[in-house]
């Protein structure tokens, strides 16, 4: 697998977890260290592992967290970090979110998460490019 697929592979893991509402994958797919941050639409930007990972805790366990379709994933890559820059959509509206990953070992793991609202919104690119999570 090339580095440009492992870090897609990465991404689509953070989704996974996400449509899943698979704690325990989501805490696998961060990095270990404290040299985390998210910042979720509308929130305070959240800074270290214990405060990022009970955000998504609590995003988890709410039954009422509507579906996301993530689209348009498109990673880049810069020596031992890469970012993917993607389109989620929530009930018709759209958010950009950048997620930012670092090599640990042979793992691309994330290390920050953000998401905010766009006036933009994807290309069609059929049912091949969508992905539904949550």
């Amino acid at each position: 697998m090339s580095d440009h697929q492992a870090i897609l592979f990465a991404n689509e893991a953070f989704y996974q977890a996400f449509a899943e509402r698979d704690m325990e994958a989501m805490d696998a797919i961060w990095a270990d260290d404290d040299a985390v941050a998210c910042i979720h639409p509308g929130w305070q930007p959240l800074e270290g592992r214990e405060a990022v990972l009970e955000s998504w805790r609590a995003i988890l366990s709410n039954a009422d967290s509507p579906p996301i379709v993530c689209r348009q994933a498109r990673a880049h890559m810069r020596g031992e970090m890469a970012f993917v820059v993607c389109y989620e959509e929530i009930l018709g509206q759209y958010l950009i979110a950048t997620n930012v990953f670092v090599r640990d070992g042979r793992t691309w793991r994330i290390v920050h998460h953000q998401a905010g609202p766009t006036a933009g919104q994807p290309e069609d690119e059929g049912e091949a490019g969508e992905r539904t999570v949550n």
